[in-house]
């Protein structure tokens, strides 16, 4: 019903522009007529004055008012399907949606109407950011339940065993059981960080930080396992003062070191720190075996794995390199993946220098 209505009110208004544009023709010609022949005077010229346009004029006035008519309605009708179609495909496509069908998308048929057809090109860039969204959301809650799962099934299965006599208590069985309650902090915490990041929430508390010695407690805190593991860990970090928040950016660089310890091939690990003109940046180089290209890009979002058989074999919940991203965009800066020289992963954290501290302890928030 809508359509046709709209439909009428085009092709009305159209063809009353052109009665009216005909009929202003005819009586302009008619005043003119009048002015002219009533206030100038010709000399005599040889032949008959002139006259008052006669019946013959009037026909023809007629039928040329008629013609401009139908073309009107002709142009009408066409330029009315051109932009009904696009419409009436965005109301379906809307229709859809609302229906629960999120993969439903608008035809713009004749893309020669600009205005419809970035109506729907925007339409649909809408419609797939809602469906990525949708996606986003369930393979969130399958990530999530599946990374909870495994820890909280342990800690079940060993309290069980304590109660039911099957497990003897031990030292060594209470800092596996506190090991996995570390485990789900992390993970807690991780997913706080992401969270209030993607809401433009996170908040980091600015202050006069020295950068190179919350490095040193960072590395401190993950040499037992790096060593476990394998790796030799080399520290270049000249003192740097920043305003900064040094909570988080520890928090950053454990992830970094985490990553490198999960899938890095054991060896010499790199971090380094300096200071630019501009900027603060530090940089943890690995070894290899590197990431694949087309992983590169997509490596800082959350839930990302290269290997998923393999990130879960060594316990990666995929959330590591999204709370780096997380943390450093809080500080306005930007991390980068790059490949390194010997093959390896070189990940780089640039911090401007420029956060200026509005009080004891400022705020920034993202």
């Amino acid at each position: 019903m809508r359509r046709y209505r709209l439909s009428r009110q085009i092709i009305l208004s159209m063809s009353s522009v052109a009665v009216i544009a005909a009929l202003i023709v005819f009586v302009g010609s008619f005043l003119f007529y009048a002015i002219f022949l009533t206030y100038y005077h010709y000399p005599e010229p040889p032949g008959p004055p002139p006259t008052f346009p006669n019946a013959r004029d009037f026909t023809l006035l007629a039928f040329f008012i008629l013609l401009g008519l139908i073309v009107a309605i002709f142009v009408a009708i066409r330029l009315t399907r051109r932009i009904i179609a696009p419409l009436n495909s965005l109301a379906e496509g809307a229709r859809k949606i609302t229906a629960g069908d999120l993969t439903a998308r608008a035809s713009p048929n004749d893309r020669s109407v600009g205005e419809t057809a970035q109506l729907v090109d925007d339409f649909n860039a809408m419609a797939q950011q809602l469906q990525d969204t949708a996606e986003a959301v369930v393979s969130w809650n399958a990530a999530i339940a599946h990374e909870l799962r495994t820890p909280l099934t342990i800690l079940r299965g060993r309290l069980n065993g304590l109660i039911d006599g099957v497990f003897e208590p031990s030292d060594e069985l209470f800092r596996n059981l506190l090991s996995q309650v570390e485990g789900l902090t992390r993970l807690v915490e991780d997913l706080r960080v992401v969270t209030l990041s993607d809401s433009q929430r996170l908040e980091v508390h600015l202050e006069a930080t020295d950068l190179a010695e919350e490095i040193r407690h960072a590395v401190d805190a993950m040499q037992p396992s790096l060593t476990e593991a394998g790796f030799l860990v080399d520290v270049t970090a000249g003192s740097v003062r920043m305003t900064c928040d040094g909570v988080r950016m520890r928090q950053a660089l454990l992830a970094l070191l985490d990553n490198a310890r999960r899938h890095a091939t054991p060896g010499r690990l790199t971090v380094l720190l300096r200071s630019e003109a501009d900027n603060v940046i530090i940089t943890v180089e690995d070894e290899g075996p590197g990431l694949p290209p087309d992983f590169a890009a997509h490596a800082f979002e959350t839930f990302t794995r290269v290997e998923p058989s393999r990130s879960r074999k060594y316990g990666g919940s995929g959330l590591g390199l999204a709370v780096v991203r997380a943390i450093v965009e809080a500080h306005r800066g930007k991390v980068h993946y790059q490949t390194s020289s010997k093959g390896g992963s070189i990940f780089k954290i640039e911090l401007p220098r420029d956060l200026v501290e509005r009080g004891p302890a400022a705020v920034l928030r993202h």
